[in-house]
Formats: C-alpha cells, structure tokens, sequence
C-alpha cells in the first residue's frame, strides 16, 4: 500500500497571529518606500511605524535583507498577477495580440504602483543581493512563463528554432542551452533572443513612462506604448515561420 498522505489540519492560532504580523510589516515597509524610497528603508523605521522594538521585528525578518527579498517577491508576484488578469480578461476572440494585452497588463501595474515598480527594476539597494534560486528567482520565472505563453503560444518548438535571427556565437549558444529549463532553457536560442528583445522595448518603454521620461507625450502614452507593442508583436511574428520546413520574412533579413 502506498504511504498515507500526511494530514494537515488548519492553521494554528500562533500561525494565523505571525501572518497577521508579517502582513503588518510588510504592508508598513510598503508605506515606507511609497514615502521615502526604496533606499531609505531600513528595519528600524519600519519597527518605529509599527510601534514594535527592533528585536520584536527580528522575529519575522531576522534582517533588512530578508525583509526586502520578501517585498520583492511580493511584488513580482502581484505583478505577475496583474499581467496574468489581464491575459484572463481578455475575450476569447479579439483583434489585439494577446502578448500586447499581457503587456498592458505590465504596464497598468506598473504605472499604478510607481514605487513598487522602482523597488524592483530601480537602482540596486546598495548590500543586498537576492538569494540565488530564492523566492525573487521564482516570482520572476512565473511571470516570464506568462509572457513566453502569449509570444509564443501556437508556434511548435521548430518554428521557434528556425526564427529568422543572427547566428549567436558559439559562447552565447552554450550559455543559453545551459539555462535552466524552469527559467529560458526549454525555449531555442532564436526564441530567447526574441523574448529578450520584446522584454527589452516592453520594459523600456514602461520605465521611461514611470520615472517621468515620457511626459511630453501627454495624455497619449498608453495609445503610444499599445502600438509600438502591436508593432513590435507583428514584427517578431514575422520573423518565425509558418512551418517547421519555412524561413522567416525574407525582407527582414540581415
């Protein structure tokens, strides 16, 4: 007979108090960099807010690195949330790519939550260093998966393989089949070029958006970013095949 499947009652009372506190902390270390910025949070503030000793805070977040893994992962997966609704909103048949609706979703996300945003694609927090393979490692892999999804979905792993893109050097080649398959190991090399290129002008656009830079454009930024992101989605569309046998779009050819 095969092993019984341990059984797991609901959780305790202390449990359902330490995530209450955790949410507390968490919820006031948001508040912090919302106020002060990113870099100015420190364990400290974040007690004082809460009206807790700093030791009463090492209970939950034994330090300030740790506090901040947790707000990051947090937020890649809140995040990723947001892109993922809006890919679930989304009718079943509708004109729009959905790789540009998962893009919106970023966007939206982002622009609501500016600081967030900075906490997570800002300037490095001087001393700290995501755990390797940690909870940040995670939450980024799962909303990548989301945008590999909505690029790619429809396109056989042949097709990905014969997109139209430069030969990488054979460096570059041994360092992508390397990648791990949870992260951009199980996508071709000419595919993980062409994600890479949509996460760059995606990413882009959204950061010049959220730090100020495109202001100029006015009330029209959101009709701006959707049609450099259709363009961009028609573009690397072209560049893959219609059948495993076929090249891409010879016009586009370097």
């Amino acid at each position: 007979m095969p092993p019984a499947e341990p059984v797991t009652g609901p959780p305790s009372l202390r449990q359902r108090r330490r995530a209450v506190a955790v949410r507390e902390i968490l919820t006031a270390a948001e508040h912090h960099i919302g106020e002060h910025g990113p870099a100015a949070l420190s364990l400290r503030a974040v007690a004082r807010s809460l009206g807790m000793t700093v030791q009463a805070l090492y209970h939950y977040f034994p330090s300030r690195d740790h506090l901040v893994t947790a707000l990051v992962a947090e937020a890649y997966n809140d995040l990723a949330d947001a892109v993922q609704a809006a890919v679930d909103a989304a009718p079943d048949r509708t004109a729009v790519p959905r790789m540009v609706i998962a893009a919106e979703g970023y966007r939206g996300w982002a622009t609501g939550n500016p600081e967030r945003f900075q906490l997570i694609y800002g300037a490095p927090l001087r001393h700290y260093a995501a755990p390797v393979e940690g909870p940040t490692t995670q939450a980024v892999r799962r909303m990548s998966a989301v945008f590999q999804r909505e690029l790619f979905g429809g396109f056989t792993t042949a097709q990905l393989a014969a997109a139209d893109t430069p030969e990488p050097s054979s460096e570059l080649r041994a360092q992508l089949e390397n990648l791990s398959p949870d992260a951009l190991g199980a996508l071709p090399p000419p595919a993980v070029s062409l994600l890479l290129s949509a996460w760059g002008q995606m990413h882009g656009l959204v950061a010049l958006e959220v730090f100020g830079h495109t202001t100029f454009i006015g009330d029209h930024q959101a009709e701006v970013f959707h049609s450099a992101m259709r363009n961009m989605v028609e573009g690397i569309h072209r560049r893959i095949p219609t059948g495993p046998g076929e090249g891409g779009d010879p016009a586009r050819r370097q």
